[in-house]
């Protein structure tokens, strides 16, 4: 039997819950790419290319994958969240509203901070395939373009027969722009947590509109 949950909250990771870019782990082992990784993140978050010709762009310039042992010396020396993030997991599982993680990071940083206890359990992910590993067991979404973001949550949504107006996305650019127009469509809560210019922008084009701002 299906656990039931009276919500949902959909949230964004880089940028918006962790002071940390996607491609963070490959400037961090690479740091030569730091400026190259900096612009295809400024471009497909500012809707100006899409994610998989920004991953297509960063994966012609990465000399070999990144292991799971060098994923992990990231995660070892800079896996933080921002303030009140694990308070709002931990206040989420206590009230049994599940919490999404709806991103465009990678599957491997999920992995391997799940198996080093860095995420609590009974979160929900969904990210870029770009690094992942074998082995890890547990389910995740795809998120192979910014437009999945929506998808993944009605998904979710539809999953455990939650109604849209108890969802609430959660989003800081223009990144999340689709994830936002999908929520105002169907009438779920939209957050702007440490918002962007490009996510202001979006909202103006698109006319949908953030009921708030956490940061």
């Amino acid at each position: 039997m299906k656990e039931r949950y009276p919500a949902l909250v959909s949230s964004d990771w880089n940028e918006c819950l962790a002071p940390c870019g996607p491609f963070d782990p490959i400037a961090f082992t690479y740091p030569e790419l730091e400026a190259d990784l900096a612009g295809s993140f400024r471009l497909y978050t500012g809707n100006q290319i899409s994610l998989s010709e920004a991953t297509r762009r960063i994966g012609g310039l990465l000399p070999q994958a990144l292991s799971e042992k060098q994923m992990d010396v990231y995660l070892d020396g800079s896996f933080v969240t921002y303030n009140g993030v694990s308070q709002l997991i931990e206040w989420c599982r206590k009230k049994n509203i599940l919490f999404m993680i709806n991103t465009t990071g990678m599957k491997g940083y999920f992995q391997r901070a799940r198996a080093k206890g860095l995420l609590p359990e009974g979160i929900v992910v969904a990210a870029n395939s770009m690094i992942s590993y074998p082995g890890h067991e547990t389910e995740m979404y795809e998120v192979r373009e910014i437009e999945d973001k929506a998808k993944n949550t009605e998904m979710v949504m539809r999953r455990y027969g939650i109604s849209p107006n108890k969802v609430i996305l959660i989003g800081d650019s223009g990144g999340d722009g689709p994830h936002f127009a999908w929520g105002a469509s169907v009438g779920a809560y939209l957050v702007g947590s440490m918002s962007k210019p490009s996510l202001e922008k979006f909202c103006r084009r698109e006319k949908s509109r953030s009921i708030g701002d956490l940061g």
